[in-house]
């Protein structure tokens, strides 16, 4: 983490690049993106001190919410600039990014230092049916947009209702998770409040500190994301799914593999899948509702096919190596050649995610 903390030095180059050589937006991304890394990292340290003191479910949960912060900050700053496409390919990349990278690094590096470890199927199997729910989400409003044509319909009331379903629906995974099923996502809480070396005032302020840098960064960064783009040769949307996403993913990526290394891995799918789950049902449809006020065309739910179908492969990934309860090096390396092979295709697709 020090040693990741030196990026913070390319925080004055990134403004002097934005004011002082306006045009080199590929430096500016390039500088802004290496400041969110470390801001990430220190908002993952932080909420991770915080979640020593409540166990591993409670804390998951607490870790996926400020680390998506870094996301809603880029996609907010994102929307303003109108860049609707973008937002909804970080979204869908943020979610399969959480399930097949985060998940992924973390069984990978805990399998190596421990030959098997074990969860809470039933928690595991719980939320993938809420990504599944998600999937569907996503899925019906391309899909009606394709039956009545670009032109008709209402696609943004529809957009609205099945964004307040998806909210009402967290609402209720709340009360499941910390209420009546807490049980199922509760790890030894003791034991993880004697891993605490942070004062609640010092994490709290790290956590402040972290959040404005990263919104701070993410103004420039989105600023200059498609110019970059244009001059490394990418598309937009493999941008938004493999880049952006794994910008805003920076934090839940350090934790849930540090948790996994130290034998946590009820924490560690906490923060993955409770990250994409909480991407899904809350971060969404909040922007959603927020684009109702950032001008006329407000933004829908009508993702790309291509990418409602990485959710869905992901989702059905998740489901085969969580099964059991059980996790291992090979399932990390299972899920990582799924991401690598997502992220190959969209990079050699034309412009838009593949249909």
């Amino acid at each position: 983490m020090k040693i990741a903390s030196l990026l913070l030095l390319f925080a004055p180059v990134a403004v002097a690049l934005e004011h002082l050589a306006p045009g080199q937006h590929l430096w500016v991304f390039l500088a802004s993106a290496l400041v969110i890394v470390p801001c990430a990292g220190w908002m993952g340290k932080a909420t991770e001190e915080l979640a020593t003191r409540t166990g591993e479910g409670i804390g998951g949960l607490l870790n996926a919410t400020f680390g998506n912060a870094a996301e809603l900050i880029i996609a907010f700053a994102a929307l303003r600039a109108g860049l609707h496409d973008m937002v909804k390919a970080s979204l869908a990349g943020s979610i399969i990014g959480n399930i097949l990278l985060v998940l992924g690094a973390a069984m990978l590096a805990g399998g190596l230092r421990h030959p098997e470890q074990h969860f809470n199927p039933s928690a595991t199997r719980s939320q993938a049916t809420m990504l599944t729910l998600a999937a569907i989400a996503l899925f019906l409003p391309a899909a009606y947009r394709a039956t009545i044509g670009p032109e008709g319909g209402r696609v943004g009331e529809l957009s609205v209702a099945i964004a307040l379903v998806l909210l009402v629906t967290y609402a209720f995974n709340l009360l499941f998770v910390l209420v009546t099923h807490r049980t199922y996502f509760s790890g030894d809480a003791a034991a993880e409040h004697a891993r605490a070396t942070w004062g609640v005032g010092r994490a709290l302020s790290v956590l402040a500190a972290a959040t404005v840098g990263i919104a701070w960064m993410s103004e420039m960064l989105v600023g200059a994301v498609e110019p970059a783009a244009h001059v490394l040769g990418m598309n937009s949307v493999f941008v938004g799914i493999f880049v952006v996403a794994i910008l805003g993913n920076a934090a839940e990526h350090a934790t849930a593999v540090t948790a996994a290394l130290g034998n946590r891995m009820e924490l560690a799918l906490g923060i993955a899948i409770g990250s994409s789950v909480q991407i899904a049902l809350f971060v969404t449809p909040v922007l959603v509702l927020a684009s109702l006020g950032f001008g006329p065309q407000p933004m829908d739910l009508v993702f790309f096919p291509g990418l409602v179908l990485t959710v869905f492969f992901a989702v059905l990934v998740l489901g085969q190596v969580s099964g059991d309860g059980q996790s291992n090096w090979i399932k990390g390396v299972q899920l990582l050649a799924v991401y690598l092979i997502l992220a190959i295709v969209f990079y050699f697709a034309p412009g838009r995610a593949p249909q």
